[in-house]
């Protein structure tokens, strides 16, 4: 019998289970913000800072008192127009700020849909960088050469031990978010394999 696939087995999980995963993914989408953020001198990465640790805090105290509505207010002044950059990094950083907007939208409406299509995103900017990379090399960035692609390989893996994890981290207290917070770092580097300082 075939495992399901990782889209399929996020489904599978229960809201907060879906919310955490996803906070974990923002945690290894958000610093490729913060690259392209200092090296344009675009936005501020500390205000999509703030508000991934405000998701955390709701997520371990669902009764604390956080205005999402606001945040998304101060999120949105922050996402790059691609026309007004002229390098492949604005994509991560386009990536990395909607899928924080979409989780934002998805805790003020409980929807979890918003959760998983940030598993989704994320796998989405590793196929731009992959084909991006490819196709300066003269390579057709077709999806077979994406999908077996070492980096898509490595995002698929990375994602099915975070799934593994979240199935069997058990009650969803601050010690078992701060533990998934540290694994989904501990390679030490982005979605897109760059290096987090």
């Amino acid at each position: 019998m075939n495992r399901p696939n990782n889209f399929q087995r996020i489904r599978e999980l229960n809201y907060l289970q879906k919310a955490v995963l996803a906070a974990a993914l923002l945690e290894r989408m958000l610093p490729n913000y913060t690259l392209f953020s200092q090296a344009t001198e675009f936005g501020d990465d500390s205000v999509l800072r703030n508000a991934l640790n405000l998701i955390w805090e709701r997520i371990v105290l669902p009764k604390s008192k956080i205005n999402f509505e606001l945040l998304i207010d101060k999120v949105e002044p922050n996402v790059p127009e691609v026309t007004d950059f002229d390098m492949f990094g604005v994509y991560p950083a386009i990536d990395a700020a909607t899928a924080l907007l979409g989780m934002l939208h998805g805790l003020i409406a409980q929807d979890e849909a918003e959760f998983v299509d940030i598993s989704k995103i994320s796998q989405a900017t590793v196929a731009k960088l992959i084909e991006y990379q490819l196709t300066s090399e003269d390579v057709i960035a077709d999806n077979q050469a994406i999908r077996e692609h070492p980096l898509m390989q490595y995002e698929i893996e990375v994602l099915g031990e975070l799934i593994d994890y979240v199935e069997n981290m058990g009650r969803i207290s601050s010690e078992s978010v701060k533990a998934l917070r540290v694994k989904a770092l501990e390679d030490g580097q982005t979605n897109i394999g760059i290096e987090i300082e």
